[in-house]
Formats: structure tokens, C-alpha cells, sequence
């Protein structure tokens, strides 16, 4: 069987920005009016990637990584300094209107429909933009509308909205033209924990139902978890990890955690390993990786044991270890 082409192709993608600097004070100020420096501060600096067809995956770094200038490299919003990027087969800087209506870009602190007009009103502006036929334009938003269990708000001005209930029409308003390609921006940023779940189970369910590939940011780990097997992640405008999420922590975190409840009382563990913590008859222990299997067997032989369990370090700690150590070389 042929292999498949990757929706999305980018290769030493760099984007540069020339930004002017200055020292403080009045002279500086009139000396900068007849002679102005510049510095050359590079957001996306060299980073490459394939993304298949259908494929979720989550794009990861703090503030300032380069993931917001990256998305809108890839929605042709900005023109890349260097490198190759291609979206579908096309150029995305080149803004066809062919490519424009097979893409979407979600941006979580962004609005993007009218903020007077109902709902409805601005999904018909869409419906005008997109030139999609009246018939295939309400079926669409029904199903939308029935997915994001969205009812009769669609009659309510944008700016009555709350911030759940707007983000769920601004996503809904994005889809409209059924786009092949997905790239959101913090899409759950800001909402309760109820409507972030409702916003990742819509997600899945529409790369279910249209095998739509979707590049998604987030600084909710609960969204990477629930949608992405698969995670790049970005660090100063450059790769550090491409790879299964389930696969992270074995290349940046080199322990694992031991939990231990004693039916022997207070014994001292430390010689097993680091006790992080202690509750009463129970142990938490960090231990080495490779020999998290070998302490557990010790445990067990050692002492009267009532429960043991033996967990990965949480991907978010994981994720935020990672960030603190590139900061640190920095």
C-alpha cells in the first residue's frame, strides 16, 4: 500500500524578527531618532516535522516557545524567514483561496465573530465567505450545533455570551466549511473544567467523524492527555522531543514514583530511596527507573505490605522539569 502524503510537511522552518532595541533614558531616546539599533530575535529557529493525515498531535512549550508564530507560518498568516513548509501540497504564505477553505485556525484569545450580531448571524457571514451551498451549510451547523450541545444560544448576540459559551461559537463558526486541517491555538483557555471537557470530547469526535488532522496547543496537559498520542515540543524555537506522549517521560524524567502502604508501622524506607512524602502507614518513594521493579520486589520481601503501586512521573511534571532545565542553560 502507497503511503500516504503528510498534510503537513515542514522542514527547517525559520521565522526571524528585527526588532529594534535601546537603552533607557531621554538621550538614549534622541540618539535612537538619528541612529536606530536593531537585534535579530529568532521565534522559530530550524525545526522539522511531518503530520499525517488524521493525525492529532499536540504541540507543547511555554510562553515564547514559538508554537503562535508556527500556527500562523502554517495558516499562512506569516511569511516564513527560510525553509520549507507545506500544508496539503500547498504553500501556505501563498493564501489561495482553494487552500484557505481546507484549513482553521482557532486562536483561544482571539474573537473572530461579530461581537453584535447573534450567532447565527455571523455563521451566515461565514456561510457568504466560504461560498458553502445553503443545503450543505445548515447540515453542517445543525450537526455543529448538536455536537457542542449549543441549543437555542445561537440567537444570542456574541457579547452576551459567556466565555465557555463563546468559545464553543467561535469553534463551531471555524468548522463551518468542514477544513481538512485544524490548528488550534489554547482552544480551552480560560473555561471551567466542565466546558473543557466538552470542548475536547467535540475535538475527538470531529476528527472521528471527517479524519480531520489536527496540531494543537495547549497548557492544559488534561487536553494533550485526552487527544494526542503524539507531542512535539518546542523550547526556545527549537525541537526538544518529537514523539509517543507516553514515551516522554522515559527520555527526560529517570525516575519513577513508588507508593507504599506499611501493615508494619513506621519503618524507615530511605534506604530503598528519596521518601518524597509520608501519610501515616504510607510511603511515596523516587526511585530510578531501571530499578523501580527490583525496590518493589524488595518491598514486598522486606516488609508486611498492604498496597503498592508503581506510577510514571505526571506528564505535566514531566513537561515542566523539561522547560525548567532549558531555562537553566539558557
Amino acid at each position: 500500500m502507497a503511503q500516504r502524503e503528510p498534510d503537513i510537511h515542514v522542514a527547517d522552518l525559520r521565522k526571524t524578527f528585527r526588532v529594534p532595541e535601546r537603552e533607557g533614558g531621554l538621550r538614549a531616546a534622541l540618539r535612537s531618532l538619528a541612529h536606530r539599533e536593531y537585534r535579530d530575535v529568532d521565534a522559530v529557529a530550524g525545526i522539522s516535522f511531518d503530520i499525517a493525515p488524521g493525525e492529532v498531535v499536540g504541540f507543547l512549550g511555554p510562553n515564547g516557545a514559538g508554537k503562535t508564530t508556527t500556527l500562523k507560518m502554517l495558516s499562512g498568516l506569516l511569511h516564513p524567514t527560510s525553509g520549507a513548509v507545506a500544508v496539503l501540497g500547498r504553500a501556505p504564505a501563498r493564501r489561495e483561496p482553494s487552500f484557505l477553505r481546507q484549513i482553521t485556525l482557532v486562536m483561544g484569545n482571539r474573537n473572530q465573530l461579530q461581537w453584535d450580531l447573534p450567532v447565527l448571524d455571523s455563521f451566515e457571514m461565514n456561510r457568504a465567505i466560504y461560498r458553502i451551498p445553503p443545503e450543505e451549510f445548515r447540515r453542517t451547523r445543525d450537526e455543529l450545533v448538536d455536537l457542542l450541545d449549543f441549543g437555542d444560544l445561537v440567537r444570542t448576540p456574541v457579547r452576551n455570551l459567556s466565555l465557555g459559551e463563546r468559545m464553543k461559537a467561535e469553534i463551531a463558526g471555524a468548522l463551518l466549511h468542514r477544513p481538512r486541517v485544524l490548528f488550534l491555538d489554547e482552544p480551552t483557555i480560560g473555561l471551567d473544567v466542565t466546558m473543557q471537557k466538552r470542548i475536547r470530547t467535540f475535538i475527538a469526535e470531529y476528527n472521528r467523524r471527517h479524519e480531520a488532522t489536527v496540531l494543537l496547543t495547549s497548557h492544559y496537559m488534561a487536553d494533550i492527555a485526552a487527544l494526542c498520542r503524539r507531542v512535539v515540543v518546542i523550547h526556545h524555537g527549537e525541537i526538544l522531543y518529537d514523539g509517543q506522549l507516553s514515551a516522554l517521560g522515559d527520555q527526560f524524567e529517570a525516575v519513577k514514583t513508588i507508593s507504599v502502604t506499611l501493615g508494619d508501622g513506621g519503618t524507615d524506607l530511605s534506604v530503598y530511596g528519596e521518601v518524597t512524602a509520608r501519610d501515616g502507614a504510607t510511603v511515596t518513594l523516587k526511585v530510578p527507573r531501571a530499578d523501580a521493579s527490583r525496590v518493589a520486589a524488595t518491598l514486598l520481601r522486606d516488609h508486611v505490605v498492604s498496597d503498592l503501586t508503581i506510577e510514571d512521573t505526571p506528564v505535566e511534571d514531566v513537561i515542566e522539569r523539561v522547560f525548567a532545565r532549558e531555562a537553566t542553560r539558557a
